[in-house]
């Protein structure tokens, strides 16, 4: 399949796709247009037979009012009055009622002003029936029957409802025609969109085929041009294979022969540990010129120094402490280097850090390199992480270096490692008041082999990328904020719970 039919075809899946959803979308507001007009159409169809059974219950009491008015004029029952007050109780509020459920029509406004009228006359008739049994006038009210059935007020109450009752059925029909009407409509966008959809369906997947079709035969081309690439590739394979088992073997080499002169200052450095404590013991007897006398266990007392002499040890002690620190860091580089070329790549283990004591224990390294250019290292609260502990010494050893090493001439250095935790990252910042970088070189001093500014100090440029790689291995990001002469600030975001998962096994 050529580029341009390719094209095609996308284009037109793409417009069909496109289509269906607008028809979709047409459907969709168009269904709920129709459905809400059909359900204001039924509720008006409701309201129509609401005002009848309303009328109808109307009547239906004044008919019983009359019926107990009249049994009540004949045998004078109190039971037949009491019915009577029952239904004549509930007239005033039906009529108030009815006149509220038709206030929204103008006819049944006016045939309400009818209405209202001759009900209260029949009920004033009703009344006056009454009264006339309760004075003991039966024969008068007696007399009134004939008169009453047949007069002005029951005239005009049935010539009320019969207009009420047509004006009603008119609105009926009319309205169940039209909800008629919108169901119909309803009906036939629902199925002419439903045809629709389908036939846009039909021919997508129409397309989708033939795409599918295409791509096999494609992929049966690609296997057909991998057969052929299978030997390059193991060809290229074995090739860098072999590079690769010549560096780890140049890699075990250099660091054997690293490990060589460091176990010569790991032995001389525990000897010089050794006799510290009989040359301080000579100084202090030839200061005091007195002899040493063992105890009952045969052990010599340490002798009391003088005061210089005090500071001298103090000063021995804490120098073999230095080299004893900075020997086991070294120790750890060459175990890694030793465990890259036995795994091909050391193992990240996440282990749970107090980062606050291992960057004391790295600044506690430098202390005398600090000390000599003024420079104060203050450590503030660090939140802990679980991470791999030989990266993070790497990571942050190398920054306060460089922190050391590019200060500013005469300036008293000023280094701060500060850090916080957000949304389940622990964010590091080591900033200092050096000589800061220009911002065009930020992103330059993270490259291999590659440094900025004045190149007055010692490195070969490996530093800060190494730091970047094994910042993306532990599944964080790095990143400087720096002005020349304004001194530098560079952030490390790391996982606070890292797995050993997220790594860049790119790095």
């Amino acid at each position: 399949m050529t580029a341009d039919a390719a094209r095609k075809r996308a284009f037109w899946q793409i417009f069909l796709l496109s289509a269906g959803l607008l028809v979709l979308v047409a459907i969709s507001a168009t269904s709920v247009v129709l459905v809400n007009q059909a359900r204001k159409d039924a509720g008006r169809v409701v309201h129509t037979i609401e005002v009848e059974n309303q009328l109808a219950t109307l009547l239906l009491e004044i008919r019983r009012a009359e019926s107990a008015a009249r049994a009540y004029l004949l045998n004078s029952q109190d039971s037949f009055l009491r019915e009577h007050e029952a239904a004549v109780a509930v007239i005033l509020p039906g009529v108030d009622q009815l006149a509220a459920v038709t206030s929204d029509n103008p006819v049944q406004v006016e045939n309400m002003k009818r209405l209202r009228p001759a009900v209260m006359e029949r009920m004033a008739e009703f009344a006056r029936a009454v009264n006339f049994v309760k004075g003991n006038d039966t024969p008068s009210a007696i007399a009134m029957l004939p008169q009453t059935g047949a007069g002005p007020a029951v005239q005009a109450i049935a010539e009320a409802a019969r207009a009420m009752r047509l004006e009603e059925q008119n609105l009926f029909i009319e309205r169940t025609q039209k909800a008629d009407r919108t169901q119909q409509l309803s009906s036939i966008v629902t199925v002419t969109g439903s045809a629709l959809v389908i036939l846009f369906a039909a021919g997508s997947l129409f397309l989708v085929r033939q795409s599918s079709n295409a791509r096999d035969e494609a992929e049966a081309k690609l296997r057909d041009n991998n057969l052929n690439l299978e030997s390059t590739v193991q060809e290229r394979t074995a090739d860098l294979r072999e590079a690769n088992e010549e560096i780890q073997r140049f890699a075990y080499i250099v660091s054997h022969d690293l490990r060589s002169p460091l176990v010569n200052i790991m032995g001389f450095t525990s000897e010089l540990e050794e006799l510290r404590g009989d040359i301080f013991r000579r100084i202090a007897t030839l200061a005091n010129n007195e002899p040493v006398v063992p105890d009952t266990d045969g052990n010599l007392p340490e002798p009391a120094l003088p005061p210089e002499d005090k500071q001298l040890s103090s000063d021995f002690s804490e120098a073999l402490g230095f080299i004893k620190s900075s020997i086991g860091k070294m120790d750890r580089l060459i175990n890694a280097i030793l465990n890259l070329t036995r795994e091909g790549r050391r193992e990240f283990k996440p282990v749970k850090i107090d980062t606050r004591e291992l960057i004391e224990t790295i600044a506690s390294t430098v202390a005398h390199q600090a000390s000599e250019t003024e420079t104060v290292i203050h450590v503030e609260p660090l939140p802990e992480i679980v991470s791999d502990r030989l990266a993070l010494e790497q990571i942050f050893g190398n920054l306060i270096d460089n922190a050391l090493k590019y200060l500013r001439d005469g300036v008293p250095g000023d280094i701060r490692i500060k850090g916080r935790t957000k949304m389940g990252f622990a964010i590091f910042e080591v900033a200092d008041n050096g000589r800061g970088i220009d911002p065009k070189d930020h992103q330059r001093i993270f490259d291999l082999f590659r440094r900025a500014g004045t190149q007055d100090k010692p490195g070969q440029g490996i530093g800060l990328a190494h730091v970047r790689a094994l910042v993306r291995r532990l599944g964080g990001t790095m990143s400087v904020s720096s002005e020349i002469g304004n001194g530098s600030t560079f952030t490390v975001t790391l996982p606070a719970r890292w797995t050993g998962k997220s790594r860049n096994e790119a790095a």
